[in-house]
């Protein structure tokens, strides 16, 4: 699955998450978020070229259970995933750089 542009309609549970298998991006913010917004173009091309990896784009905000089981904070907080098990997280991405580092934790060169 490539680059996913909105937000999941009903997010997966924390149990759902762990037991996932394969390689996934769990992406943590809003729509309305300046920062989040601003991202979207490098995680785009993080994942372009990435089938293998599912991207679940999250929608957080007070009282969601699933971002505050993974202690986000700020967005958008990105969770790098293998058999659901967290290798890598990358807070407010900047450059392409840093999420190609987390990127190579999931997938190694």
């Amino acid at each position: 699955m490539a680059y996913t542009p909105t937000h999941l309609e009903t997010p997966p549970s924390r149990e759902d998450v762990d037991r996932r298998k394969g390689l996934a991006v769990l992406e943590f913010g809003t729509s309305w978020c300046g920062h989040c917004r601003g991202a979207q173009p490098l995680i785009e091309q993080l994942l372009k070229d990435q089938p293998q990896v599912e991207h679940i784009k999250v929608e957080d905000g007070p009282g969601r259970p699933l971002g505050r089981s993974y202690r986000v904070k700020l967005w958008p907080t990105l969770v790098f995933l293998k058999d659901g098990q967290e290798v890598a997280r990358v807070v407010r991405p900047e450059t392409a750089q840093a999420l190609d580092d987390a990127l190579a934790q999931l997938i190694p060169l």
